[in-house]
């Protein structure tokens, strides 16, 4: 294996490594495990977890640019990775103490524990982002990318299957298998559900070992003195430069609203499951099986589409599914599909929400793939951390929004299923903000990739 090819599967690890968060916790194991069984109730619970991230997006949004500007001044990005990557692993360690019907104190410390790990989650995805137009010519950067969004979903399928089949148990204590969670675990205090924080943590400090080991970064400046404080001239002034450079300016505003709308479907996307399906952990961990085995297909798929023809078709043409994903969403619940009734005890509603988890697993793993290969096109190629970190504020600055809205309206309506009805809204204006963004990025930007090491 050349080098090169070494230092890319070296980054595509990083990926692999990190989408037990996404998948295990914030979507289809943790997330309505919390809100089912250790929130005082599912609609309480929903909106306890929406104000938990809304608060993560918010310290996400406000440090991240800063970071990846010292970062851009200072030298090494691994280094910083490797503190990311502690808060990753000691945050959803912790979620091990998340029993059933939990105390006050107990609810505060496993949501602040998941917003550790969060952080780090995306902190190091800056980071680790910013090397992705180190890693090939500008035409295989989608390539690169797209693949690196499909080995993550495989990634996640594989763990999802083993806390299916080996640990998370259902209501009658057993797992996928019909057998009691392994080790020895209590299905009484669902310790086989609650096993899925310190795995997540286990399988992030095993596999993200290549990344550090093969991933050389590129030549850079040396740290010196002053750093801190030229990083944060430097970005005042990119801040400043925002309004003239339009192309860059409307997409961080297109992608902050589109990707607020995705964090929100994935979220409570389970959530939603289990609270108005009245589905399982384990009907919820099918679910997310189906998710991430098609997601992996299409981010495959669109990574080839997008170094073909561009990023900016694929990201368009998510968008629009993930509208239509919505749609079907709201007007489905255990008497309806489609807003038209359906008889008691019917399935059709459970089988419309299974083909919803694989739109949502295609829709959103394109999305992601192609807005990062997007942003690489769009930032200063000598600014590129501090770039992906403006792409984190921008994901996160309203990133309170989508959570804040859905814990809102389930809040003031009192039904899951009319508190998801702003993601619509959101996936349509981040469209209408796409009519601004140049493809290709702006002329002056518009450069091969750096330099390999």
């Amino acid at each position: 294996m050349t080098v090169l090819r070494k230092r890319i599967w070296g980054w595509w690890m990083f990926d692999w490594a990190n989408q037990p968060y996404n998948i295990l916790l914030l979507t289809f194991i943790f997330a309505p495990y919390f809100t089912s069984y250790v929130a005082p109730d599912p609609v309480s619970g929903q909106a306890m977890w929406g104000w938990m991230l809304a608060i993560s997006g918010v310290l996400t949004a406000i440090f991240a640019p800063v970071l990846g500007a010292i970062a851009d001044c200072s030298g090494s990005k691994k280094r910083w990775i490797l503190l990311w990557s502690a808060m990753y692993v000691a945050g959803s360690s912790m979620l091990w103490w998340a029993v059933p019907d939990a105390d006050q104190s107990r609810l505060i410390m496993i949501l602040v524990a998941f917003a550790i790990g969060m952080v780090g989650l995306e902190y190091g995805i800056v980071f680790t982002n910013s090397l992705l137009p180190t890693l090939g010519k500008r035409e295989d950067w989608g390539r690169i990318s797209g693949t690196g969004w499909a080995l993550g979903y495989i990634g996640g399928l594989i763990s999802l299957f083993v806390m299916l089949l080996l640990l998370a148990e259902n209501d009658r204590g057993v797992t996928l298998l019909g057998n009691a969670p392994i080790l020895g675990l209590d299905p009484e205090a669902r310790e086989g559900t609650r096993a899925v924080g310190p795995f997540a943590a286990l399988w992030y400090m095993v596999f993200v070992i290549p990344f550090f080991l093969w991933v050389k970064e590129p030549p850079h400046r040396k740290a010196a003195a002053g750093a801190i404080q030229r990083g944060l001239t430097e970005l005042k002034d990119s801040l400043r430069a925002l309004p003239s450079r339009r192309s860059l300016f409307a997409y961080l505003g297109s992608s902050m609203v589109y990707r607020d709308a995705l964090n929100g479907i994935y979220a409570f996307g389970g959530i939603y499951a289990a609270g108005v399906l009245e589905w399982s952990i384990v009907q919820i961990g099918v679910f997310g099986i189906l998710a991430a085995a098609v997601g992996a297909v299409a981010c495959v798929i669109a990574g080839r589409l997008d170094s073909r023809f561009g990023p900016k078709p694929v990201i368009v043409g998510a968008i629009l599914l993930l509208i239509v994903v919505c749609t079907i969403i709201v007007g489905t619940d255990r008497t309806m599909v489609l807003f038209r009734p359906v008889v008691a005890g019917s399935s059709l509603p459970d089988i419309v929400f299974y083909i919803c988890g694989a739109l949502i697993g295609a829709g959103g793993g394109s999305l992601q793939a192609a807005s990062r290969t997007m942003m690489v096109r769009q930032a200063d190629p000598d600014r590129m951390t501090e770039g992906f970190g403006l792409y984190a504020l921008s994901g996160k600055v309203i990133s309170f929004i989508a959570p804040a809205l859905i814990a809102l309206a389930t809040t003031v309506t009192g039904s899951q299923r009319l508190g998801v009805t702003p993601l619509i809204v959101l996936f349509v204006i981040g469209l209408i903000l796409l009519l601004w963004v140049k493809a290709e990025g702006e002329p002056e930007f518009q450069c091969a990739s750096p330099s390999s090491p």
